[in-house]
């Protein structure tokens, strides 16, 4: 689930007064000298949308030196006149604690002063608050409240998280066909995480007929975005051959797109390839450094697969002790063959 919403540009959604409307059109096509000049001459007037529109370019270092501080000084003009996105745009900084103390609670009350307003990404962030008991008592019931405001606005985000709600039966009676509904709405806008769920209910048959191709269909739309769940969804589909013929190359090309993003499975995955040589020549090198990257992120079986080749010297130099090492490791992390190798090793006098 997509924790919250970032955004920080400018919107135009309003009705802004002319002067206001050339300094939005400057700062979108990059000519931030005329925005500042524009938004500073407006704000000097108390005029609160130009007040946001500062706080924008100090916020992002338009034009200016980003600074934070500023910033926040310009958003809360505006805010304290009503302004919903300068009131959502600080929350987003105490959220972050950017130029400010991390503070979840002072975020949830900026986000709350700009939802109350029909803000749809502060609504969508303050159910994201409730979902993870961030800076609140974690409440599915008021996430979905706020999930569902944002939703009815369109935003696909929300949309998307009020679909896992349904999916997981968190604060609502568990509804499949709910949760698909939500999640084609987002996925149609090209929202990866709800293509990438959509991909996730076909090949498990949630609430549908189990269907490969569909699911295929989906993983691959979330995939082109360069979402790493989807590609490597669908590099275990070509690695299993289910819903498509088997193509271990195909397999590889997916995980090492996945991979390179840092996603831990796809690093594992591709040290399997490379250690029984499935699409590639047998390289146990190669495994050891795919192994390594999961490892570091502490994927127990990487851990465990990496003292194997320590005890049996397939890519480095057998080294019992080093096995051990990793073994432990691996059985720190709850993988129970890490805990028997290692015992293994400990009654072989390692």
């Amino acid at each position: 689930m997509k924790k919250l919403i970032v955004s920080l540009g400018l919107a135009l959604t309003l009705s802004f007064g002319s002067t206001f409307d050339e300094g939005v059109e400057a700062a979108n096509k990059g000519d931030y000298k005329t925005a500042l000049t524009v938004f500073e001459e407006l704000a000097s007037k108390n005029d609160a949308d130009a007040q946001y529109g500062l706080g924008v370019l100090y916020n992002n270092g338009y034009g200016v030196k980003q600074d934070y501080k500023k910033a926040i000084e310009w958003y809360k003009k505006a805010a304290v006149q009503g302004n919903a996105n300068a009131q959502y745009n600080i929350g987003n900084i105490y959220y972050n604690g950017n130029g400010v103390k991390q503070d979840y609670k002072k975020a949830i009350e900026w986000y709350e002063k700009a939802a109350v307003q029909g803000h749809a990404m502060a609504q969508s962030n303050l159910g994201s608050m409730y979902n993870f008991g961030h800076g609140v008592k974690q409440d599915y019931f008021k996430a979905k409240e706020w999930f569902e405001k944002a939703a009815a606005q369109g935003l696909s985000a929300a949309q998307h998280n009020l679909g896992v709600l349904y999916a997981k039966g968190l604060g609502v009676k568990q509804d499949y066909k709910k949760a698909i509904e939500l999640y084609e709405k987002a996925a149609a806008q090209g929202y990866t995480d709800a293509q990438n769920n959509l991909g996730n209910i076909y090949i498990n048959g949630h609430g549908v007929k189990q269907d490969y191709l569909k699911a295929k269909e989906w993983y691959e739309k979330a995939a082109a975005q360069n979402y790493a769940d989807a590609q490597y969804n669908l590099g275990v589909m070509y690695s299993n051959g289910k819903g498509v013929k088997q193509d271990y190359k195909k397999a590889i090309e997916l995980y090492k797109k996945a991979a390179t993003q840092g996603y831990a499975d796809a690093q594992f995955n591709l040290g399997i390839m490379y250690e029984n040589g499935k699409g590639v020549k047998q390289d146990y090198f190669k495994a050891k450094e795919w192994y390594e990257k999961a490892a570091a992120q502490g994927d127990a079986l990487a851990q465990n697969n990496i003292g194997f080749l320590y005890v049996n010297g397939q890519g480095v130099k057998q080294d019992f002790k080093k096995a051990k090492e990793w073994f432990g490791k691996a059985c720190d992390g709850g993988e129970q063959m890490g805990c028997d190798n290692y015992k293994l090793l400990n009654q072989k006098g390692y």
